[in-house]
């Protein structure tokens, strides 16, 4: 059998990308009969036709799959945001980086676009929020700016775009890989929100060693993945966990807190806040 990894799945059709090439196949009803769906990202086992088509017959196990969208064996995140048209949302932001750290993805980074359009302030603001959690760069596709520092991060991984519609991640590939020509669309004034202009989820080959995927934009999200171990998900919390007097400590009531103890030093009280409201939301979901 031959190995390859899919890159994109069109109406039960699955393209695999192999050293003699993309072959394009279908799978074994076995597959269907078990409710088991192969994901863009899969790494998999194959088995050639003489019609140069294929049958997948294994799926290899997975290092992680996201959920929204739904891609597996992810080096890199980058969730974009746009700093104003639509305005950023922090609170948004921050679930989105908890998906991502839930999500066991070793490289994740922040991604503020149109950056033209924002005063110093503003970015001065979020770059106090999160410069010393995550890599944060600055993007305009308009002036070109941040691109080549984004593509060094995302240099020989396999890297997904993330974040709500209308901020400009399909114009983000565009500039980084022209030959994607993804589709772009207007921001609706009335609305703030973007248009939904991607359809479909697709490994793109950005150079040797580097794939992008599109993705989905969506507007709101649930932490219904989750359980109750959300400090787990706030990276800078982790160096602190354990410390705590009680073990089952949630850095709300509890005496002799680590978390809280670093409130306003190396945790910032916005972002120790919006844990607080996140785990409450998931303590009234359970």
């Amino acid at each position: 059998m031959t190995k390859g990894r899919i890159i994109k799945g069109v109406g039960g059709l699955y393209f695999v990308d192999t050293s003699n090439g993309i072959v394009e196949c279908s799978i074994r009803g076995i597959f269907r009969k078990n409710k088991i769906t192969p994901t863009v990202g899969d790494y998999v086992k194959i088995s050639l036709l003489e019609d140069n088509t294929g049958i997948i017959e294994e799926i290899l196990q997975r290092k992680n799959l996201l959920i929204r969208p739904r891609v597996s064996n992810i080096d890199c995140a980058v969730i974009t945001f746009s700093i104003v048209s639509p305005n950023i949302n922090i609170d948004l932001l921050d679930r989105f980086l908890i998906l991502a750290e839930s999500q066991n993805i070793e490289n994740i980074i922040i991604c503020i676009n149109k950056c033209d359009l924002a005063n110093e302030n503003d970015i001065e603001n979020i770059k106090s929020l999160y410069e010393n959690i995550y890599p944060i760069v600055f993007t305009s596709t308009k002036q070109n700016k941040g691109i080549e520092e984004l593509k060094k991060l995302m240099n020989n991984k396999v890297t997904v775009f993330a974040g709500p519609s209308g901020v400009g991640k399909s114009s983000l590939i565009n500039t980084i890989l022209p030959n994607a020509l993804l589709q772009t669309g207007d921001i609706s004034k009335k609305i703030e929100r973007g248009k939904h202009t991607t359809r479909q989820v697709e490994l793109l080959e950005a150079w040797e060693n580097t794939y992008i995927v599109d993705s989905p934009g969506f507007t709101s999200l649930t932490i219904d993945f989750l359980n109750d171990n959300l400090d787990n998900y706030f990276k800078e919390f982790r160096e602190y966990l354990g410390d705590c007097k009680f073990y089952d400590c949630k850095h709300i009531h509890e005496p002799s807190c680590a978390i809280k103890e670093q409130i306003g030093k190396n945790i910032s009280e916005e972002r120790y806040t919006r844990y607080t409201k996140l785990l409450n939301e998931l303590l009234e979901r359970n």
